[in-house]
């Protein structure tokens, strides 16, 4: 008999027992803990998404911002800022705090669904692998049913919902307590005409006890970033202040530049290589203004702070809660909104400052050569800034008050790969032909209305003699086009797939714009149908899509370039004021759009035809991959039309500028080439043969 006369034994009660405290376990409530300490408790990186596996170790300037996430009686925290400060893990460490330790529903949307899916795969499921408290209450982990599937985990007592933002219906039918933006300046303005998606987002945390709003992002282009526009609505903004090593002076890092009286300095050797020493952070005090280096800054950067610009601080307190104080020190009321701004990658301990400057001017390298791409994404990317779209409107008057006295069909001396493309409309073929020299220095060399039916094939043949035709150098040899591009977007679309179809083998290519932001120049190809003689050719053509908005900032950029060198524009003073008109008949403006105001390139008048053509040719240029040309390549280049102009003839005396043609100039046919006496040096291969560019 067990004791009292039970008949139970020792080990039997025990086992009683256990089993009553492993079913009123649910019903246990957990001491409070903030989300800093639950974090630095539990929190695993996993190797999936981390460059090493390990426990959670915070960066200095992570805490305040964590301790905002998880404080209730804060309802909305806004992050603006730049890639490698760590803020995926932040949302993470959030969301498993909420669902392990508070057991709140969560919802997190990502912009797209296919950026869900990638976040679910690389981020999120790895996180409850590895974060053994998780277990506790997702016991499904790696199982194959509906409570483990990309669109939602179901814990005890719990749900997180994982949605791409794209779509209307994925804000519906979700009751929440925390509501997550990841990445909000890069979902659309308006979804699907309901209104924005943190306005949707919101409605789903209404009638929570403890409300939560979070959003994150880098910042995109100024005028509609989403992020900035969140950040501004907030009742405290704080950017993080650091110490001078040497004063003490409290300033947050800057980036700055040569012209600038404070924020990063380096030195002239860094436009070579930029190294540890060569890139420092000048103090703002004006007592002090001492540069110092990054390794001197890891040594003071912990006792950093985030303030506001009217001086309030935020302090996480020894439990791990926010506390905010006047610039006078007393204590305020916690704010139902704060945001974080200005958080870039030089506070990162992952980052090197000597990295940072060399991406900076790399970019910049570009940057003069029209081509802003890059010196968008480091200011977006690393610096954490908004983007500034400036002189988004050309003048064609400016470009041709700069035109130059060589005489169309002839190729100046540093032209040196000739490309063309070709517009197609219903009478006609418009046709522009461009050189391309170092650093994307281009020539107009010709400018051609070619009277044509594009529905007679014989007018296709005249099309195809003039693109078989000659230009002259100036060092006397004779150049053929490299590469075509051919719109297929009008009328004739199925004419211009077989005139396509049978020269690919000249590199004559059927392509199509699309004007999706940020898409690349060079898309890839699809194989196209050919419809033709009444016989339909299955994959007959390969169809390229253009990257429009992207090939037109490309160009609106090299055109605001005034000297000669990279990415300057060059123009005959034979071509028309119509071609002028026609390559400057956009401008970007914002326009309502069915995802929100958005900023596109937009006719202001009636013909441009030279503008798309302009757009195709950079196409035809990427695909000869010339921006991967090297030093010795461009010399051999070089060399060749040297040489050959040491045995060519005088060059013609240089045309007088022709008086501008009226707004609508009469077609004109096929020219023939130039007549310029060339005797080239005999052991130079030709110019513009089909494979001259694979011996380079």
């Amino acid at each position: 008999m067990g004791a009292m006369g039970l008949p139970f034994d020792a080990e039997q009660i025990a086992a009683v027992e256990q089993s009553l405290a492993n079913g009123l376990a649910a019903f246990a409530v957990p001491a409070p803990i903030s989300l800093p300490r639950w974090a630095d408790e539990n929190f695993y990186l996993s190797a999936e998404s981390s460059y090493v596996e390990q426990r959670w170790k915070p960066w200095s300037f992570q805490p305040a911002i964590l301790a905002c996430m998880g404080f209730d009686d804060i309802e909305e925290v806004d992050v603006k800022k730049s890639a490698r400060v760590g803020y995926t893990k932040m949302l993470l460490a959030h969301t498993a705090y909420k669902l392990h330790h508070k057991r709140r529903n969560v919802a997190i949307w990502q912009p797209t669904d296919e950026d869900r899916d990638e976040f679910v795969k690389t981020e999120f499921e790895p996180m409850l692998r590895d974060v053994i408290c998780m277990r506790d209450v997702f016991p499904e982990n790696l199982a194959k049913n509906k409570a483990n599937t990309l669109k939602q985990k179901m814990m005890l007592g719990c749900t997180v919902h994982l949605r791409g933002g794209k779509a209307a219906k994925n804000y519906r039918r979700i009751s929440v307590d925390d509501a997550v933006l990841d990445e909000i300046s890069g979902f659309d303005q308006n979804i699907e005409k309901e209104g924005s998606a943190w306005a949707l987002a919101r409605k789903r945390i209404e009638g929570a006890s403890f409300p939560k709003m979070i959003c994150g992002s880098t910042p995109k282009e100024q005028h509609s970033c989403q992020i900035s526009k969140r950040v501004e609505e907030a009742q405290y903004v704080f950017r993080r202040h650091v110490p001078c090593p040497t004063c003490g002076h409290m300033h947050p890092l800057e980036w700055g530049d040569q012209d600038t009286p404070h924020g990063m300095k380096w030195t002239q050797m860094a436009d070579i290589d930029a190294t540890s020493e060569t890139i420092k952070q000048l103090c703002p005090n004006p007592e002090c203004h001492v540069l110092y280096t990054q390794a001197e800054f890891v040594t003071i950067e912990a006792q950093g702070e985030w303030r506001t610009d009217a001086g309030v601080r935020l302090v996480v307190d020894a439990d791990g809660y926010p506390e905010f104080y006047a610039p006078t020190g007393e204590r305020l009321p916690t704010p139902r909104h704060v945001a974080f701004d200005d958080l870039w990658s030089a506070y990162s301990p992952a980052v090197q400052w000597s990295g940072i400057l060399r991406d900076y001017l790399n970019a910049m390298v570009k940057a003069k050569r029209g081509d802003t791409a890059d010196l968008q994404t480091w200011t977006n990317t690393t610096r954490g800034a908004t983007w500034e779209l400036r002189g988004e409107k050309t003048e064609g008057g400016k470009l041709a008050a700069r035109a130059e006295p060589y005489g169309l069909r002839t190729i100046p001396m540093g032209g040196l790969i000739l490309a063309a493309s070709v517009d197609v409309q219903d009478r006609w073929f418009e046709i522009v032909v461009k050189a391309r020299g170092r650093d994307s220095e281009d020539w107009v060399v010709d400018h051609v209305k070619l009277d044509a039916n594009p529905a007679d094939e014989r007018d296709w043949a005249k099309l195809d003699a003039y693109l078989l035709s000659t230009f002259t150098h100036a060092s006397g040899m004779q150049f053929k086009l490299e590469a075509v591009a051919i719109d297929t977007g009008g009328h004739f679309t199925h004419q211009v797939y077989n005139f396509c179809r049978v020269r690919e083998n000249r590199r004559v290519f059927a392509v199509r714009g699309a004007n999706r932001y940020g898409l690349p120049v060079k898309g890839r190809p699809r194989y196209q149908d050919v419809n033709w003689n009444g016989r339909v050719i299955k994959r007959g053509v390969k169809l390229y899509e253009i990257g429009t908005d992207t090939a037109k900032d490309l160009i609106h950029g090299r055109l605001q370039i005034t000297r000669p060198g990279g990415g300057f524009q060059h123009f005959s003073s034979e071509l028309t004021e119509e071609f002028y008109e026609q390559l400057t008949a956009e401008q970007r403006l914002l326009q309502k759009t069915a995802q929100g105001e958005q900023s596109r390139w937009v006719k202001i008048r009636a013909r441009n035809e030279v503008l798309d053509c302009f757009v195709m040719i950079e196409f035809a240029f990427a695909m000869l991959n010339v921006d991967t040309y090297t030093d010795a390549m461009w010399r051999r280049l070089e060399d060749a039309v040297r040489t050959a102009d040491l045995f060519a003839a005088p060059p013609p005396p240089a045309p007088q500028p022709q008086a501008a043609a009226p707004t609508a100039p009469p077609a004109v046919q096929t020219p023939a080439p130039a007549a310029v006496p060339v005797r080239p040096a005999p052991s130079n291969p030709a110019l513009g043969t089909s494979d001259w560019s694979s011996r380079l």
